[in-house]
């Protein structure tokens, strides 16, 4: 099983296939509004950017379920994400990542690797770094600064581009 067998709903209520990003490194994001880690927006946005296009996507996935931080409309998620922070990466509908009413794709990742406290979400801003076959490669503490990253990101993507070839 990988993460194509899942599917999201856009900001615009339209159900996309994540197998759209298959041969990409995907790096997916619980993500809000409110959050003492909210600032991890302009990392990402820089990883996008150095990374993106071609062979790495960000898929950002709001959450209300830690303390309320992200309880805007899906349309005000988004316009807060680009007027504050220049975000071009995808920002889907707003979810549940825990709990009897998670979406099927954090459920998935969760099982599939672990927190130290459980196969849970803990907080906002938890990070699941994909390889380019839509295998869980590895899972980042919301405390994880995304710049911490870049040297999985380059290995997958040196591995993405060796797939290709």
């Amino acid at each position: 099983m990988s993460i194509y067998q899942f599917s999201a709903t856009t900001v615009t209520g339209e159900q996309q296939s994540l197998e759209e990003y298959k041969g990409k490194v995907v790096l997916i994001v619980n993500t809000a509004s409110r959050c003492r880690f909210t600032s991890q927006y302009q990392e990402l946005q820089k990883l996008y950017e150095t990374y993106g296009k071609d062979y790495f996507v960000i898929l950002a996935f709001p959450c209300n379920q830690f303390l309320n931080q992200e309880p805007e409309t899906n349309k005000e998620i988004i316009n807060f994400c680009q007027i504050n922070f220049g975000v071009t990466f995808p920002v889907f509908a707003k979810i549940d990542v825990r709990g009897s009413k998670a979406d099927p794709l954090f459920t998935y990742l969760s099982k599939k690797v672990p927190g130290l406290l459980g196969n849970f979400i803990k907080w906002n801003f938890t990070k699941f770094l994909i390889d380019s076959k839509g295998e869980v490669y590895s899972r980042y503490a919301p405390t994880t600064p995304p710049s911490n990253l870049t040297a999985d990101i380059e290995e997958l993507l040196i591995q993405a581009k060796d797939h290709e070839q």
